[in-house]
This record gives structure tokens, C-alpha cells and sequence, in this order.
């Protein structure tokens, strides 16, 4: 009886203490939840403002609390890029990328491969970018770049072809209509040119604009 007691007595503290811990535990990870949403303020107060060390700080104070923290290197890169500290930036992108792949970090780091004129892996980025998503015109032209570097003119083409299909405004099409004229396509370039006269005003010519009717009551 007296074991039976004895047992249930322990499984009482234990269960009591479990519950003491998880508790603790809550209160212990609220703190740190709200500290980091207070960080992750400063660093983006601090980059829209052009703070960039106190921004650096923050990010990095949200690096020591979570080393995996995928986002913060992606913007640590940002916030490096913007500076001109390439090699950081690229570290940067590259760490976010192994502990996380997205495409927009993946994209950043094709951008800075760019920008230090190494094309061959910023055609590696963006294509692992466009992987994971090809939605976005703006992907496709910063591809479509990449290739023109590296002597692809038709990729090229079909690349600008699939950002001015998703976005077919007139800085999509003027890009496009410049491929098609410098590689001799000048079917194609009528075609466009036909598109960009729809959307384009002409010039010298005023809008029309309608005034409501006077209703009398």
C-alpha cells in the first residue's frame, strides 16, 4: 500500500514539476518572441532610414538568439549589397539559401553575382530562383540578362518572351523589341511594335475628359 502510495506521489511532483517547466518554458519563449519582434523592427526602421550599422546590429543579435534564421541573412545580404560589401553579401545569400531555398534569396544572390560580373553563377541563381518560382516578369529579365552576358541571345529572347507574356507592359515590350531588332527579327519587332503603339498614347494627342451631366432636381 505504502508503495502504491509512494508511487503516486512521485507521479504527482513529476507531472507538477512537467507542468511547472512548460510554464516557465512559455514565459521564457514569449520574452524571446517579443525581443526578436522588436529587433526585426529596428533592422527595418534602420534600413528604410539608411541606419545601416544599427540595422547590421539588430540582425545579427537576431542571429546569435536564432542561427538558422534564413530571413535575417537575406536581409543582412540586402543591407551588405546596398553598401557595396559584395563578398558579405554573397556569404550572406549563400547561407540563406543552404537553410532555406527560396527565390527571392536565391534571386538576390544571382543579383550580386551580377553585379561582381560572374555570370556563370548568376545564371546558376536565377535558374534555381526561377525553379521555385516563375511568376514574376522581373525574374525572367534579370535571367534574360545573364544570358545576353554570356552570348545566349536566343535564351535570351525566350526568356524577355516570358516576362513580357506575364507582364506585358512597355518597358517588357521595349526590352523585347530591342532583342528582336539587334538579332534581325523584324517580323517579331512589328508585331511588338504593334502592341507598344496600343499602349502608348500618341503624342500631341490630349485625353478626353468626360464632365459629369448637371442634373437638375
Amino acid at each position: 500500500m505504502f508503495e502504491l502510495v509512494f508511487i503516486a506521489g512521485f507521479g504527482f511532483l513529476a507531472f507538477r514539476t512537467a507542468k511547472i517547466q512548460s510554464t516557465e518554458l512559455s514565459g521564457v519563449s514569449q520574452r524571446i518572441s517579443d525581443r526578436m519582434g522588436k529587433l526585426w523592427d529596428i533592422a527595418q526602421t534602420g534600413m528604410r532610414e539608411n541606419r545601416f550599422l544599427r540595422a547590421e546590429k539588430a540582425l545579427l543579435t537576431i542571429l546569435k538568439i536564432d542561427q538558422k534564421n534564413a530571413a535575417a541573412y537575406n536581409r543582412l545580404g540586402i543591407l551588405y549589397a546596398k553598401q557595396k560589401e559584395y563578398k558579405d553579401a554573397i556569404d550572406c545569400f549563400e547561407i540563406a539559401s543552404s537553410i532555406q531555398p527560396s527565390a527571392s534569396s536565391l534571386h538576390n544572390l544571382g543579383l550580386i553575382y551580377f553585379e561582381t560580373e560572374n555570370y556563370d553563377k548568376a545564371a546558376q541563381a536565377f535558374e534555381m530562383s526561377l525553379k521555385l518560382e516563375s511568376n514574376l516578369a522581373a525574374r525572367h529579365i534579370a535571367y534574360a540578362k545573364v544570358q545576353e552576358k554570356l552570348g545566349n541571345e536566343k535564351l535570351m529572347i525566350i526568356e524577355l518572351e516570358k516576362a513580357s507574356e506575364l507582364e506585358p507592359n512597355p518597358e517588357t515590350l521595349g526590352l523585347l523589341l530591342r532583342a528582336y531588332e539587334a538579332n534581325d527579327m523584324h517580323a517579331e519587332a512589328d508585331v511588338i511594335k504593334s502592341k507598344l503603339d496600343k499602349l502608348i498614347m500618341p503624342a500631341g494627342k490630349p485625353r478626353r475628359v468626360l464632365r459629369p451631366r448637371k442634373v437638375v432636381i
